[in-house]
């Protein structure tokens, strides 16, 4: 994976994205013409998965992070690009991987029992070398290294017995052992020298078509940074893809493919992706591949909510196992996977086959949603239960059939198999559902609660009012981002609208004004460059322009001027582009200060 986490790569893949053409179609086998159910169909599986094992395995789990002694920086897989080892000492590693105590029974049970309904496994990354038995090269497991045993085809017959789905990751672009593969940051040893299009015809291509031809099905092909990749190179590995004609590929192919599904990486989106089929994919601790002394680990509670998080976005989550050079996972890694196992195994159901929540923000956790021709089932995933007993679902305007709390239902058996559930009391406070809950958290981690409503889902979005002084702060968080790419980021130093790259998108705010009148508006802003917008609301309207802070993280509040808001009731403010010189911004909040 990427040495600096996501930078390099999204930087690549919205620059493929900006470049591609504007008819490329979402479908790279655009000639299949493959009809919205058709694809529905095709991705049914992958979208009611929503949990599936990442596994980092290769040459680097030999060194471990640690290189003639000198422990080195970044993540494990990336060794011999951070080290800048050349070609020929870097192979000697593989005399030492010998992993006699892999056994793929066991890596499969470990992901099922954690509740993860498919595998992607690296078959071979960014050093180039084959973990599988490839005719194309001799850089490859069975033969370059003692072991001679092809973990690919075991893992396969494995995930078949256990009815796991299985994925090839697959570096296509970089590949630093062989001659003409691309090399981030630059090649580093006169081996590494050669033409690329030739590396593509006679390795990359090749080895691909034995993944998707020698394993039995594959449900899905992962490749990783298109580096280099040009339409007409990204489109040799096209035809391949009918090899295996139910195969869910990613974004990451290059050449203006966007492929089936987004992957953000080591990062939860704010608001998801609304309008495509994504998945997040992150580490347990600080590194993809074997790091000896990475012990950074994330806590089954971190895991279990970033599991919510995502379903509760329509997304999916990939997470990371970096197995050790004798074929163990790492010890920390499995008992971790027991943990979200244990949750998975009674809360599965607010998981597996979910779509995306309902509600734009619930200040005491997520939810999930299942709909039905009767109305909706809501998953409540409650990370911080209420001590006053009082559940509230903000804005929830259909009648309540039933609510009660998961767990009830699975520790209650009956000896005649039935679970019998203690029905919740649910009452109306103003435009809120309040649920009357246990006075204890069922579950440590995140407790379910489950209504069951009439009818087509009817929510009331929750809105801002003015502060005692008759101010409105409209924060990020809070905006309706109207666009393709304009989007909430939040996570480390970001808390803002960013991606604003198209004049055309902009970012809408709903309030409640009680007290009308003239306000001062002002706004955080951070831009490269002068780009001009509207504040407005209704016909009265405001035109401004972004400050140059120097840096997208680096906020300073300015003055836009003043507006009108002549009415009282349910307003909203609307900060639009001016097409013409747009230069893109950050923006962190907008507010209304009353002018006395």
């Amino acid at each position: 994976m990427n040495p600096r986490k996501s930078t390099i790569r999204m930087t690549l893949i919205l620059a493929a994205c900006l470049l591609a053409p504007a008819a490329v179609p979402a479908d790279p086998m655009a000639a299949e013409k493959e009809t919205p159910a058709q694809r529905d169909a095709r991705m049914k599986w992958w979208r009611d998965a929503r949990f599936g094992m990442f596994i980092h395995w290769g040459v680097y789990s030999v060194p471990a992070g640690t290189y003639h002694g000198k422990q080195i920086g970044g993540i494990g897989e990336w060794i011999m690009n951070t080290g800048k080892i050349p070609v020929a000492e870097y192979r000697q590693f593989a005399r030492q991987f010998n992993p006699v105590k892999f056994d793929a029974d066991q890596w499969v049970r470990t992901a099922k029992n954690a509740g993860m309904k498919y595998i992607v496994i690296t078959s071979k990354h960014h050093d180039g070398f084959g973990m599988f038995d490839s005719k194309a090269t001799g850089w490859c497991i069975t033969k370059a290294s003692p072991f001679k045993r092809d973990p690919l085809k075991e893992l396969a017959a494995a995930c078949r017995r256990e009815g796991i789905k299985l994925g090839f990751y697959y570096s296509h672009a970089q590949d630093w052992n062989h001659p003409g593969g691309a090399a981030i940051g630059g090649r580093w040893d006169k081996a590494q020298e050669g033409s690329m299009d030739e590396y593509i015809e006679k390795i990359a291509v090749p080895q691909v078509r034995e993944l998707l031809t020698g394993y039995g099905p594959i449900a899905v092909l992962w490749w990783d940074t298109p580096m280099d990749m040009t339409r007409q190179r990204a489109e040799k590995f096209l035809p391949l893809l009918k090899l295996q004609p139910g195969i869910v590929i990613n974004d990451r192919l290059g050449g203006g493919f966007p492929g089936d599904t987004n992957t953000p990486e080591q990062e939860i989106p704010a608001t998801g992706y609304p309008n495509r089929d994504w998945e997040t994919c992150m580490t347990m601790n600080d590194t993809w591949g074997y790091k000896s002394y990475d012990h950074n680990w994330k806590s089954p509670e971190t895991l279990i909510h970033n599991l919510v998080d995502i379903a509760s976005k329509g997304g999916n989550y990939l997470l990371n196992v970096g197995p050790t050079s004798e074929g163990l996972i790492p010890a920390a890694s499995v008992q971790r996977l027991k943990e979200v196992g244990r949750w998975m195994h009674r809360n599965g159901e607010a998981i597996y086959g979910t779509t995306a929540s309902p509600f734009k923000k619930l200040a005491w956790g997520r939810a999930t949603k299942k709909l039905d021709a009767s109305g909706a089932t809501l998953y409540l995933h409650v990370f911080q239960w209420p001590a006053d007993g009082r559940l509230v679902v903000p804005g929830l305007k259909n009648e309540v059939e039933a609510a009660w709390v998961w767990a009830d239902a699975e520790e209650k058996p009956l000896p005649n198999g039935d679970r019998p559930i203690d029905m919740l009391e649910t009452e109306r406070s103003g435009d809120d559902l309040v649920v009357s809950v246990p006075a204890k958290a069922p579950d440590p981690f995140a407790s379910v609660v489950v209504l069951k409503v009439k009818g087509t889902l009817k929510i009331e979005g929750v809105v801002a009012g003015q502060a005692a002084d008759g101010s409105i702060r409209l924060p990020a968080s809070d905006a309706i981002c109207h666009g393709e790419q304009i989007r909430y980021e939040s996570g480390g130093d970001r808390d803002n609208i960013g991606f604003w790259l198209d004049p055309g998108d902009w970012a809408e705010w709903q309030f409640m004004m009680k007290q009308p009148g003239v306000f001062a508006v002002t706004a955080e802003i951070a831009a490269l460059g002068r780009g001009r917008f509207l504040v407005g609301v209704g016909d009265k309207q405001v035109a401004a322009e972004s400050p140059v802070t120097g840096d997208y993280g680096k906020f300073t509040t300015v003055a836009l001027g003043k507006i009108e808001i002549p009415a009282a009731g349910k307003t909203s403010l609307a900060v639009k582009a001016v097409r013409e010189g747009w230069q893109p911004l950050n923006l962190k909040s907008i507010t209304l200060t009353p002018v006395k």
